[in-house]
């Protein structure tokens, strides 16, 4: 691979030679990218649906929620790898900390508006109905809170999709290692190509999460 600090100019933007001898570098790269996000989003989720549930509920949570997670939210991810590897290492629970904390600000905050969004009145015709608090959660007001939950995870997924590549810094960037690699090495194909499918997996994960939002809460197709 061409070296040099910076971009190479004499070179083109993409050696098509090179890249069709290494196009699985790109598959094994956007395999782990994909895999680094989901796992993060999904324990996000875990996490935020009883935190914001909890918080609507018990309104003394909200703040110390918003509070540590904004906190978190607010440091850097370098930063915060660095704080993290003399404890969890060069490892995917370093990354996968941070992953998180980033996304459970987004989703608990969602979860909140859209628990806060279920109008008075059909809270207290379902509870003129019979139905019990829990009961009444699972059945009535999370499937209303859904649109505004569906806008948070897709939120946290694009930026979560972003913010994979900067743990190229310990190793396990997916795409990011190829831009790494490409910017400091100076050659243009693997950064070029790289971002170029990062920004296509973010557009594809956005798209794919719409497309099932409006399958599975067809009454917000209108919002």
């Amino acid at each position: 691979m061409p070296s040099g600090l910076f971009l190479a100019t004499q070179e083109p933007w993409i050696l098509w030679s090179w890249l069709s001898t290494h196009g699985q570098l790109f598959v094994d790269a956007t395999v782990q990218h994909i895999e680094l996000t989901a796992i993060a989003v999904v324990v996000a989720f875990a996490i935020s649906l009883p935190l914001g549930v909890a918080a609507h509920r018990w309104k003394v949570l909200r703040n110390p929620v918003f509070t540590v997670f904004g906190i978190f939210y607010t440091i850097p991810s370098i930063a915060l790898f660095v704080l993290l590897i003399p404890f969890t290492g060069l490892t995917v629970l370093t990354a996968e900390i941070g992953l998180v904390g980033y996304a459970v600000l987004v989703i608990v905050r969602n979860v909140v508006v859209g628990l806060e969004s279920v109008p008075a009145d059909v809270i207290d015709a379902a509870n003129g109905m019979g139905y019990r608090p829990y009961r009444r959660l699972l059945q009535v007001e999370l499937p209303l809170a859904l649109p505004a939950i569906f806008a948070g995870v897709r939120i946290a997924t694009v930026t979560t999709i972003g913010l994979v590549t900067i743990t190229a810094v310990i190793g396990l960037g997916g795409l990011g290692e190829l831009i790494l690699e490409g910017l400091v090495s100076g050659f243009r194909t693997p950064l070029v190509v790289a971002s170029v499918l990062s920004v296509a997996l973010a557009l594809v994960a956005d798209l794919t999460l719409a497309g099932t939002q409006r399958v599975a809460v067809p009454w917000s197709r209108e919002a």
